[in-house]
């Protein structure tokens, strides 16, 4: 049993497809078939993987993120299931490998917070976390400074995250490798 976690963060419809309510577009679909790749390599590796994504209640006025985005990721809407090839392998996967898939819902940036992510990779002995999906600068960004005080040691591939603003996805890496001490595989 491997002793790491391959986390998909918010890669819904709405977060990626080009008329996603809240989309990263092309830049986030280029990802697909790294975290499709990812995913089956978890699998093989006997690793756990958790897709958690972001869950909003329609018309809901006193959440933080109302003023700042529109309406996204609202439940039973069809932007909330996972974008493209990647939601029919993790359906494959939950079928196949039972227990190793596990689906959370998140109401914040932090995938961490208001979730029993921490206990389960407790429960799993994971001490190891591969993060991926959308937003590196948001999203993304919040569960690896959680992960990172909570002493989890954290790899991110460029290939598996993007964001809406190239800058800011850049300094996020950046962060993540030189104040975090994160494994950042970059790019060529």
């Amino acid at each position: 049993m491997s002793n790491k976690a391959f986390i998909l963060i918010d890669y819904t419809v709405d977060f990626v497809a080009t008329d996603g309510k809240l989309t990263v577009g092309e830049p986030g679909q280029k990802l697909e078939k790294s975290i499709v790749a990812k995913i089956r390599e978890t699998i093989a590796n006997e690793g756990l993987i958790l897709a958690v994504n972001d869950l909003h209640k329609e018309h809901d006025q006193h959440h933080p993120e109302h003023s700042l985005f529109p309406p996204h990721n609202i439940e039973g809407t069809e932007g909330r299931k996972l974008f493209g090839e990647v939601d029919d392998v993790l359906k494959q996967m939950e079928k196949d490998h039972p227990g190793k898939v596990i689906r959370l819902d998140k109401r914040r940036y932090s995938a961490f917070c208001g979730t029993p992510l921490e206990l389960i990779l407790r429960q799993e002995n994971i001490q190891v976390i591969e993060l991926a999906g959308v937003c590196t600068d948001i999203c993304v960004f919040h569960t690896a400074v959680d992960a990172y005080n909570k002493g989890f040691q954290v790899i991110i591939d460029e290939s598996a995250v993007a964001s809406f603003n190239q800058k800011a996805h850049e300094v996020a890496l950046e962060h993540f490798k030189s104040v975090m001490g994160f494994d950042v595989k970059r790019r060529g």
